[in-house]
């Protein structure tokens, strides 16, 4: 079976030398500073592009034109999935001294390298004018904080250890339910794969690090997870090999490569494949309608359980816009950000979206379904950090990473990831 991976640094590379943003609604010229009818442009960099994300970013835009009718909103959101491209093309951009206005980040470790570049603006002003700081999870504003100082604000809270499955297959492969430990998950494909469907759908390469978090956590426990990002952290060890040899095992079943997380998801949805572990945005792409998403009912298209052996651990990762220094339009980047943060923002962006709002205060009765979960989850399940999205290392360190894995995908090579991963370790961890 003919495998579609590519290194992690080629992605990079071609990222930052090919890419353009995609927004559409900016001058001709290509300018995202002005707009005709005396309006400004401000410039939003995300690469929420997708069913689902890109509609609740346009249910935030449209409050935010309302709001302030003498800003023009400039989409320059950058497709691919996880921002892998975007962040690439990102860094081309604040080394050439030309920021957008304001650009999406994952709160955590990737979004402390911007802080300790020196690349954001302080926003202590903001959250003082808008008591952000009674509305945030405490948790959540350390992570987006250094030495007391907070840089960006958070949207929403998103889950990444979910296992969507397809309830048809499971019946038709024999299996009772979603397993619940790995074990279980190895038996369950393989009753699938018994039945000519595809046992578990992947995406593109950074979706396999995606996987591999939830099967480094389900294998390991969370607080065996969490020390692998402490100082001094042995990912020589045999319970780390024993993880890695089970993330290989579940590889194995795994079909085509897809070109995103969407059309993998959709496998399951449309009954090809039985399993896809993925971000809880996934939701919004299966349940919202067939214009912005899938249109599946839940329970019976598709259903979700946490990855197998991680049930009681919400491995969350949270996403936040940020005042770049030097930005073009400081003013309009600080209306998209009020927006970002207000009750009526995030309750018009995170049930489209497929996530859960950052806002302690938010109307429970939008969330329905899978979210209704997640908020309940959120509130009293362990907390574990996201590797791929940020949370758990930077951006260096998850590049290494990714390039193992890239590597791993096409070598098979359970010792040599070891290796590479705990040699990213060493060098990454502080």
């Amino acid at each position: 079976m003919r495998r579609r991976w590519r290194s992690a640094a080629a992605v990079i590379l071609a990222s930052v030398l090919g890419l353009s943003a995609c927004g559409g609604d900016g001058s001709s010229d290509g300018d995202p500073g002005a707009a005709g009818g005396g309006k400004q442009q401000v410039e939003v960099f995300s690469w929420w592009t997708g069913p689902g994300e890109a509609d609740g970013l346009q249910a935030m835009r449209q409050i935010f034109e309302q709001r302030n009718p003498g800003q023009a909103f400039f989409d320059a959101a950058v497709a691919g999935g996880s921002g892998d491209k975007a962040k690439a093309l990102l860094a081309s951009k604040l080394q050439a001294d030309t920021p957008p206005d304001t650009f999406q980040g994952h709160a955590g470790a990737e979004l402390q390298g911007y802080i300790k570049a020196g690349d954001l603006e302080e926003l202590n002003f903001l959250y003082d004018e808008l008591k952000l700081a009674d509305v945030f999870p405490a948790q959540l504003v350390e992570q987006i904080s250094v030495d007391g100082k907070v840089y960006s604000v958070p949207v929403n809270i998103h889950r990444s250890n979910v296992l969507w499955f397809n309830p048809g297959v499971l019946k038709e492969a024999g299996v009772a339910g979603p397993p619940k430990s790995v074990e279980e998950f190895v038996a369950a494909l393989e009753k699938v794969k018994d039945t000519g469907k595809i046992p578990l759908s992947i995406g593109s390469e950074w979706t396999a690090v995606h996987l591999l978090e939830s099967v480094l956590l389900g294998s390991l426990g969370t607080d065996a997870y969490n020390a692998l990002f402490a100082p001094g952290a042995d990912w020589n060890g045999a319970e780390v090999t024993r993880a890695l040899e089970n993330f290989k095992t579940i590889m194995s079943y795994a079909g085509d490569p897809q070109d995103d997380w969407q059309p993998a998801a959709k496998q399951v949805a449309d009954g090809e494949a039985a399993f896809n572990v993925m971000g809880d945005w996934a939701y919004g792409y299966f349940h919202n309608p067939p214009e912005g998403g899938l249109g599946k009912t839940s329970k019976t298209d598709f259903d979700w359980a946490p990855a197998p052996g991680t049930d009681g651990t919400y491995l969350w990762l949270s996403d936040s816009f940020t005042l770049p220094k030097g930005a073009k339009n400081r003013d309009g980047a600080i209306a998209w950000l009020k927006v970002a943060a207000s009750k009526e923002g995030q309750d018009a962006f995170n049930p489209k979206k497929g996530s859960i709002p950052a806002r302690k205060d938010a109307d429970q009765s939008l969330y329905t379904g899978y979210l209704a979960d997640a908020l309940k989850d959120w509130s009293g399940d362990k907390l574990a950090g996201s590797i791929q999205h940020g949370v758990a290392v930077g951006q260096p360190w998850l590049a290494e990473i990714n390039t193992q894995v890239g590597l791993f995908l096409g070598t098979k090579d359970v010792a040599a990831l070891q290796k590479g991963l705990a040699d990213a370790a060493t060098a990454n961890a502080q």
